[in-house]
């Protein structure tokens, strides 16, 4: 069948009026480090899709859930214009400069046939209330910026404390829970988590292959996950209720822990059985936090790449006044001498998925 403009039929409309208007998705896996050469080429070439005659935007949107996957989409005034184009030399020689930063694309395209709010609805219902549309609440994202993505593999944490004395009974909950299934859906899956402590501080470090969002949505709908969830509900320090989505929402976004940096010797060697895992907890002032993660980071990244250091891989979580690091190291080694300054963490549990 042609996918050139087909008007839909008024039976399948019902009353809404008919639109020949064309949507087109396209969704790309950026390459590892290509990212700012991906921007690069979009910015070159954007100004000149938007001079295509049909053509009436386009947006460029990251995943919350995953860094390397991002997605384009355009809309036109019909499909015509757009095939006629994406079809030529000159699309072909416009798209060059993304071919070397993607590993894969897909193209979607769609035909508008109904809109909510309809054009234009949304403006008139602001004037008849007398104010502007109310803006979504703020600070309640579980996931305020796309995770740290590397190697395909996404890494998040969360950081929440307890009430003094409830450490030894906390710890005992959270290491005692049955593992969730790893397998999320067909494209994400739980690699790992490794849960530490420090005083009344918790830390999880989680590692995924696929959507992040998609994993957390999956770990809390686990019974066995549910249950310790709230057992340890009466021993923090600051209230919450998971059974309640915005409770849970801001619970998950003040409790966001992002990874800023990993960094690994060999890929291969960092995913190895056999190594051993230290996590140290470093508190700093806000407003250093970026410049000491950084800092932090290419002492760390040092010692990766030097073969007479022990340390194969490092994690850098920070946000606000926290900052943690996760080290992944191969034979003895002096926690002393890799602390730089931070407290070691106590491992709770650090449960890895079998392969695939």
């Amino acid at each position: 069948m042609d996918d050139r403009r087909t008007p839909p039929s008024p039976a399948a409309l019902g009353d809404a009026p008919p639109t020949t208007r064309l949507r087109v998705v396209l969704l790309l896996d950026v390459l590892d480090g290509k990212q700012q050469d991906f921007l690069a080429a979009y910015e070159q070439i954007r100004h000149q899709v938007a001079a295509v005659p049909g053509h009436i935007s386009d947006q460029l949107c990251q995943s919350l859930g995953n860094s390397s996957q991002w997605l384009i989409t355009s809309e036109w005034e019909s499909s015509e214009p757009f095939l006629e184009w994406v079809e030529s030399a000159a699309h072909r020689k416009m798209v060059e400069p993304l071919h070397d930063t993607v590993r894969d694309t897909t193209s979607l395209r769609y035909v508008v046939n109904r809109e909510t709010p309809e054009p234009g609805e949304a403006v008139r219902a602001a004037v008849r209330r007398g104010k502007p549309a109310a803006a979504p609440a703020a600070g309640l994202d579980p996931l305020p910026e796309p995770p740290l993505c590397s190697g395909g593999v996404v890494r998040h944490a969360i950081t929440f404390t307890v009430r003094p004395g409830s450490e030894e009974a906390v710890g005992k909950l959270l290491a005692d829970y049955e593992s969730p299934e790893s397998r999320v859906d067909d494209t994400t899956r739980l690699l790992r988590t490794s849960l530490y402590m420090y005083g009344n501080r918790v830390v999880r470090a989680v590692e995924v292959e696929g959507d992040l969002g998609n994993a957390l949505r999956h770990v809390a709908r686990q019974p066995e996950v549910r249950a310790v969830e709230e057992a340890i509900n009466p021993y923090l320090e600051e209230e919450r209720d998971l059974t309640d989505s915005s409770s849970a929402r801001a619970f998950f976004a003040r409790a966001a822990l992002p990874a800023v940096r990993h960094v690994a010797s060999d890929p291969r060697a960092a995913a190895a059985a056999g190594l051993t895992r230290l996590a140290f907890v470093h508190q700093i002032p806000g407003r250093d936090g970026p410049s000491q993660a950084r800092t932090l980071s290419d002492l760390d990244a040092a010692d990766c790449a030097d073969p007479g250091r022990p340390v194969v891989a490092a994690t850098v979580f920070q946000r606000g006044d926290v900052l943690v690091r996760v080290l992944d190291l191969r034979g003895p080694a002096d926690a002393g001498q890799l602390a730089r300054g931070g407290r070691q963490m106590n491992l709770v549990t650090d449960r890895s998925a079998q392969p695939a």
